[in-house]
């Protein structure tokens, strides 16, 4: 279905085509799937949906049959199975619905089992040592649980499905495996537990997940003239304009026109695969934007923002401008991340984090949440290694993001409450129904919400979820949720196993609530985490500050972590290791790419118009002097700007002695900790000598466009 008459840039005419119409329209839903699948089928596939039985050959024919004849209607000509290899990105392999009918001819086909699995080749992946190069194979498998959708290009339309990606011998390839299998973990401790609490009918309960994706904006013309942008996705050279983000003005200002338009376009496209974007806004840096939608269940919301990340950039190409989604793209000011909403919701819609009226006597929010706190203290170094990337090492710490110490807000009234419950006191009352009143008449009293909100705090108690706020805006959030939901299904087992072999469950909930809010809130920290203060009171309490993403991948490996995800049944020894040593590969490509980046834009641009432009203002200098005249001024610019470059000439000969150092550094981790203790600080160097060097060449001569340009004309 299209959205307009014209092609789409903005101009949408949501009366010729309504909202509420256009959403889902190539998203094959459930509400697709009731309309077009016979009842006792759709009965089926709901039941596989919720893990009460396992999918049947005879329903995925039917299901096929229904897929393709919906796909092609709309237009679609390809098939493809849409997975989430190890690299972090998606990748997709597309086949044709044609099947030859022997006399010249074709008929349009699609099976249940080419529905169910594919056939993609694995050995170009990255697999950490489970697959050898010569050992091609690999599957992938329909994911029943997030809707399959219709990509639409100038060059056609594919039906995408969800899929998940294992090797020949059934390891996990991907990102999804892990985070189906921990989902199904926390479920059964959680009904484990609720079972416990005396609730008999609860049979599965689900993780929810809505992401913040944060992005910049930049003018295609000057973003094709940064080889930097281009090949590592952010600047390794840039000297800050005259302002910043230091008047606090594009936060939340009046979006631009032609940034309106590309805003209106991309929520055009996401609703059109169900993606419920919902909120859109200026963000703190200029440029610097933010799109956030409903959350829903944590595979569908995955495999959504990975298509939000992909069509921010297509449409932005289609507004004159590139979409950078680098946590770290410009020096000096924000840079992004992905604040990841997470909850956990009953099969009969209890949000198990609503903290009710009555927190203070709500067991079972008092006990999830005891239960997070615990999580959230014993496996702090898993979640940061969870968002243990180049560009979010960038960014961590850097007062714009959270700092690598792991700390969990819950503000002022719950805080009382649990501490309260830790000290046997009573007391503490945090009254959900209370108003702010302004004492303006023509302005209504607003209803208070339970807790403040702390933009400081990695993991942020926001009303009925817990907002995860570390994690790259490059991300997949896959990893965070998985390692996550493993953390928090081993304590709701302990919970669970104790809750189970006590006579009296009022007496063991707040038994288990004292005991462990008590040996855990150290985790817990309401003020600002920004503050040199936080740091040295975090190490007082005993908090681990992890602040290369080498230290914090280590944890992968350790024996604690890997029983913690075998006993769950997430990863097996095998699949962690190998997480291990990709995660650390790719950290050293990056770095290595961005190192190689940095010495060409010195060498082949940079130090060429530095000198041409010495000479010229050498020779402007001989001119004056050869009639009489002086410039002494000029002179001592020219003699200045001589002396950068050479520095420039010897750091970045310096540089390039170091990275080839790290290159020869040889197992993952020495290498790893080469590039980010060694590597990244002589590139830095080389910077500082080039960012000087551009505020003293005039405009005309600098090689690319600056931040000028890059952060302030849209």
């Amino acid at each position: 279905m299209s959205c307009c008459k014209e092609p789409c840039h903005g101009g949408i005419d949501f009366t010729e085509t309504p909202v509420a119409e256009l959403y889902g329209s190539n998203c094959f839903s459930n509400a697709v799937m009731r309309e077009r699948l016979p009842k006792d089928i759709y009965k089926e596939i709901v039941a596989v949906q919720n893990g009460e039985k396992e999918l049947t050959l005879a329903a995925a024919e039917v299901v096929a049959a229904s897929m393709r004849d919906w796909a092609i209607e709309k237009g679609a000509s390809h098939y493809t199975h849409w997975f989430h290899p190890l690299t972090g990105l998606t990748a997709e392999k597309h086949d044709a619905f044609i099947s030859p009918t022997g006399d010249g001819r074709v008929i349009m086909e699609f099976s249940g089992k080419e529905l169910v699995k594919g056939e993609p080749d694995a050995s170009s992946f990255p697999s950490g040592g489970l697959r050898a190069t010569f050992e091609a194979r690999g599957y992938t498998a329909w994911d029943v649980t997030s809707p399959a959708f219709l990509k639409q290009d100038p060059t056609g339309t594919t039906l995408c499905i969800p899929t998940a990606f294992i090797s020949y011998y059934g390891q996990a390839l991907d990102k999804k495996v892990p985070l189906l299998k921990s989902i199904d973990a926390l479920s059964r401790q959680a009904v484990r537990v609720l079972r416990a609490l005396g609730n008999e009918s609860c049979k599965r309960v689900f993780t929810t997940v809505g992401p913040e994706q944060e992005y910049f904006l930049v003018d295609k013309k000057f973003y094709d003239e940064r080889p930097d942008l281009i090949l590592t996705g952010r600047t390794v050279f840039g000297a800050l304009p005259a302002k910043g983000q230091e008047m606090e003005d594009h936060y939340f200002g009046a979006i631009k026109e032609r940034v309106a338009a590309f805003m209106r376009e991309l929520n055009t496209e996401l609703w059109k695969v169900g993606i419920p974007a919902k909120t859109q806004h200026n963000e703190v840096a200029p440029n610097q934007f933010e799109v956030a939608p409903i959350y829903s269940n944590s595979t569908a919301a995955v495999d959504a923002n990975q298509m939000v990340m992909e069509t921010i950039r297509t449409v932005a190409r289609r507004h004159g401008m590139e979409g950078i989604l680098h946590e770290k793209p410009f020096a000096g000011v924000n840079g992004s991340g992905k604040h990841n909403n997470w909850s956990m919701a009953t099969d009969e819609g209890i949000n198990l984090f609503e903290p009710g009226e009555n927190p203070e006597s709500n067991a079972r929010f008092l006990l999830f949440a005891a239960a997070v706190v615990e999580a959230v203290d014993r496996y702090a170094l898993l979640l940061r290694a969870s968002v243990a990337t180049s560009g979010n090492e960038y960014r961590l710490g850097a007062n714009e993001a959270p700092p690598a110490i792991v700390s969990i807000f819950f503000g002022g009234p719950l805080t009382e409450i649990l501490d309260n419950i830790a000290e046997g006191k009573t007391g503490g009352h945090t009254p959900t129904g209370e108003k702010i009143k302004l004492g303006v008449t023509s302005l209504p009293s607003l209803p208070k919400d339970v807790s403040d909100r702390n933009r400081t705090s990695p993991f942020a108690f926001t009303g009925n979820k817990f907002e995860f706020r570390m994690v790259g805006s490059t991300q997949s959030i896959a990893t965070p949720n998985t390692y996550l939901n493993a953390a928090v299904a081993q304590v709701l087992q302990e919970f669970a196993d104790k809750l189970e072999k006590a006579a009296d469950k009022t007496e063991a909930v707040q038994s288990i609530v004292k005991e462990s809010y008590a040996q855990h809130r150290r985790v817990v920290f309401n003020g600002n985490g920004y503050t040199d203060e936080w740091v040295r009171e975090a190490e007082r309490r005993g908090l681990p500050n992890v602040k290369s993403a080498a230290d914090a991948l280590s944890v992968l490996v350790q024996s604690e972590t890997i029983a913690l995800f075998e006993r769950h049944g997430v990863l097996t020894r095998e699949e962690s290791e190998s997480r291990y040593h990709i995660y650390l590969e790719k950290y050293s490509k990056q770095v290595n790419i961005e190192a190689g980046v940095t010495i060409d834009m010195a060498r082949r641009y940079i130090f060429p118009a530095v000198t041409a432009y010495a000479a010229s203002l050498a020779g402007d200098a001989a001119a004056l002097a050869a009639i009489g005249a002086s410039n002494v001024s000029q002179a001592k610019r020219t003699k200045r700007i001589a002396e950068l470059a050479n520095e420039l000439y010897e750091e970045t000969a310096r540089l390039e002695t170091i990275l080839a150092e790290a290159q020869a550094a040889g197992e993952a981790f020495a290498q790893a900790k080469a590039y980010s203790g060694k590597v990244r600080p002589a590139m830095d160097l080389v910077r500082a000598k080039a960012d000087a060097l551009e505020k003293m060449v005039a405009k005309r001569a600098w090689p690319f466009p600056g931040y000028e340009e890059l952060l302030f004309k849209l």
